[in-house]
């Protein structure tokens, strides 16, 4: 049961989630207003989130039509899968932890792109070996 203090305490929380909001589509930058947090997520908007949506969802691809029939194995298919999943998602969590930690989003930076070598690595093997 939420009594009077928890509704006045929940009012104020969307009172002031309503501004932020009102600031954050108005442009306004957060470190302009001397704020505790950094301006941060937006991910969809960067190239490098673009770019590595459509490359996870054309090694899907690659990896149905070819991985699966050729090394009749699904290990390496899993690994492309996930190296490209993993580049795309530590991209979207590094924009979003920027607004407290800008350690924490060099290194999930760092692991996006660490995991999206280990892909291309994958391709060039496959390559390699005369599979295509």
């Amino acid at each position: 049961m939420i009594n009077s203090e928890g509704i006045f305490l929940l009012a104020v929380s969307w009172q002031i989630m309503g501004d932020y909001l009102k600031n954050m589509s108005n442009g306004s930058d957060l470190s302009d207003r001397n704020e505790l947090l950094f301006k941060h997520g937006g991910y969809r908007n960067l190239k490098s989130y673009q770019m590595a949506t459509l490359v996870y969802d054309l090694t899907v691809d690659f990896c149905k039509k070819f991985i699966d029939r050729t090394y009749g194995t699904n290990r390496t298919h899993d690994q492309m899968v996930q190296a490209a999943r993993s580049g795309r998602q530590n991209i979207a969590e590094g924009s979003q932890a920027s607004g407290t930690s800008k350690k924490t989003e060099i290194k999930l930076t760092s692991v996006a792109r660490a995991s999206l070598e280990e892909l291309l690595i994958d391709y060039e093997d496959f390559l390699r070996q005369g599979r295509l």
